[in-house]
């Protein structure tokens, strides 16, 4: 098993796949993975090869699914990029993005590095600012190679926000990769989370926070219903929000919250291709999920019932002609007190709530009112409980508009010759999207340098986001192993078959081995050889000169 982190994490995978599914299909991208090292000069070395039998079977896919992600300011903050001017021809950025609830999974047959061969990740939490993403702790992530018989799995937590508050979140995931087959094997990345319970803003930061008095000059208090002020301010929705600190684990005083189990899982696999005996790439995303509640704990409160599940599958042949991408669609009913009002399918996949404040014309209708903004033309009374108003002219002054939406599938596709030549097929989705708009009218009660500065859209909860994509070869994946040496030269032989392979320096590994022998011999010799008898070393002495005796001796 391998706890080693990739590179990249899950919510600026998802970014970096819709930036380059979106390719146009007449252009040849270069799928994104670790560059392969050159030499320095070109008298160097080549890089090294792997030695022995190779996998034949070339296939690269990926699915990245997340439970929930709340997006400030979209669309507002410049791309940065490396290279001069090519961030202004791509989309720009949310000032802040936060997912939550993040797997995915993802496998590179020409990916330099081992490890990255096949990736399954589970995140509990992910941040981008302005499109720059560090990574976070807490994944549970398992890589190939080398291969994992067996799945990792554990319980995550998500650290405390004011934006958001998530229960406990588990997450298992599986990369496997064969040394001698590649992807041939019975799932090459599977990786799944689930969320308990799930509640996201209970303010809106990027409103501008101004009270009654502030909007005084504009606004007559006079004009507001009876029983009706703004002492909350717009940051709360006028008191439909919380208004504050951390937000409720129960999602009362949310905007949005999921009280039930919210599960997603991403797949990556080789499937059987008809008529022929190769395989063909499939990057499968599902999801899970149950009861959505908006503006919990207000009388005006709506429930989403999620009737159909969303499910996105990929499937590459290599062939544009039989690859295909198959998304089964949710449907999702609204309901306010028991009764559907309206119903989010593909015939119908947007409806506008607007929230007003609510003017003295409607007090002089219904009476007394309680102390929050009017909902989707719905009223709460003191005496006479949620009442519906059937003109809105005159006596509501609209703040913003919830946009409910199920996004329609974006689908992409590019005929490609990097790493290899084949065909690549990519789509996204999301099962629920809610949209914070502003009005003209609330532009026009704000301060001049305010409404100037006030963007397009002031939040965006996206839930069950999903992206899959696969690219195969000509003619599909090829489950083989060769028996010849990768090009580069021809594999050495003898004892040592596991240096690196490294052209004609490869010859004096074995003149080395067979001197350091050579040696190693000699001195054992020297050393078991008995000694001689050793004589003693010369010791030069001064010699006096010969002086004839005055009294010889006979």
């Amino acid at each position: 098993m391998r706890r080693r982190l990739p590179r990249s994490v899950a919510l600026p995978a998802a970014a970096a796949l819709l930036l380059f599914s979106s390719a146009p299909a007449q252009a040849d991208p270069v799928y994104p993975t670790t560059p392969i090292p050159q030499p320095a000069n070109p008298g160097q070395a080549p890089i090294s090869a792997p030695i022995g039998p190779q996998p034949l079977g070339q296939a690269v896919g990926d699915a990245g699914t997340a439970l929930g992600i709340i997006r400030l300011l979209p669309n507002a903050v410049p791309t940065s990029t490396i290279l001069p001017g090519f961030g202004q021809t791509l989309p720009k950025q949310s000032a802040l993005e936060a997912g939550m609830g993040l797997s995915s999974a993802s496998a590179n047959s020409d990916a330099y590095l081992s490890y990255e061969k096949a990736i399954a990740q589970a995140s509990p939490f992910g941040l981008s600012v302005g499109g720059n993403a560090p990574q976070t702790p807490g994944s549970v992530v398992q890589t190939a190679l080398p291969d994992n018989p067996q799945p990792i799995s554990g319980g995550l937590n998500a650290p405390s926000n004011p934006l958001l508050n998530v229960g406990l979140l588990n997450g298992s995931a599986h990369a496997r990769w064969s040394p001698t087959l590649g992807p041939c094997v019975d799932t090459i990345a599977d990786a799944s989370t689930s969320v308990a319970s799930l509640s996201l803003l209970n303010v809106i930061p990027s409103m501008p926070n101004l009270g009654l008095d502030a909007l005084k000059p504009k606004l007559d208090p006079g004009a507001l219903a009876n029983g009706f002020d703004l002492t909350k301010g717009l940051q709360s929705l006028g008191g439909l929000l919380q208004g504050g600190g951390q937000t409720a684990a129960n999602g009362a005083g949310s905007l949005l919250s999921l009280p039930n189990t919210l599960s997603s899982r991403s797949q990556v696999k080789l499937v059987d291709l008809p008529g022929s005996k190769n395989k063909a790439v499939q990057a499968t995303s599902t999801l899970q999920a149950a009861d959505i509640e908006i503006l919990k704990g207000t009388p005006l409160a709506l429930s989403v019932k999620v009737a159909s599940q969303p499910t996105l599958k990929v499937t590459s042949t290599g062939d544009a002609k039989t690859s295909k991408v198959e998304y089964t669609a949710p449907v999702l009913t609204i309901e306010a007190g028991g009764k559907v009002l309206y119903t989010l399918d593909a015939a119908h996949p947007t409806k506008d709530i607007p929230i007003g404040l609510p003017l003295k014309g409607l007090s002089n209708q219904f009476g007394q009112l309680s102390d929050i903004p009017v909902v989707g033309g719905l009223v709460s009374t003191l005496t006479k409980g949620v009442q519906q108003v059937g003109d809105t002219a005159g006596t509501v002054l609209d703040l913003g508009v919830l946009r409910l939406s199920i996004a329609g599938l974006d689908q992409k596709s590019a005929n490609m010759t990097t790493p290899f030549k084949g065909f690549q097929l990519g789509a996204s989705a999301r099962m629920f999207d809610l949209q914070l708009l502003p009005t003209t009218k609330l532009k026009s009660l704000l301060p001049d340098d305010q409404a100037k500065n006030l963007p397009s859209s002031l939040a965006q909860l996206s839930l069950g986001e999903q992206v899959a994509r696969a690219y195969a070869p000509t003619g599909g994946v090829i489950c083989g192993t060769t028996s010849t040496p990768p090009a580069g030269g021809e594999a050495p032989k003898g004892p040592v078959k596991n240096l690196a392979y490294t052209g004609g320096a490869y010859d004096t590994v074995p003149l080395f081995w067979t001197g350091t022998a050579m040696l190693l011999l000699g001195v054992v010799m020297v050393a078991a050889m008995p000694g001689g008898r050793r004589r003693p070393l010369a010791v030069a002495v001064e010699e006096k000169p010969f002086k004839p005796s005055p009294r010889p001796r006979e």
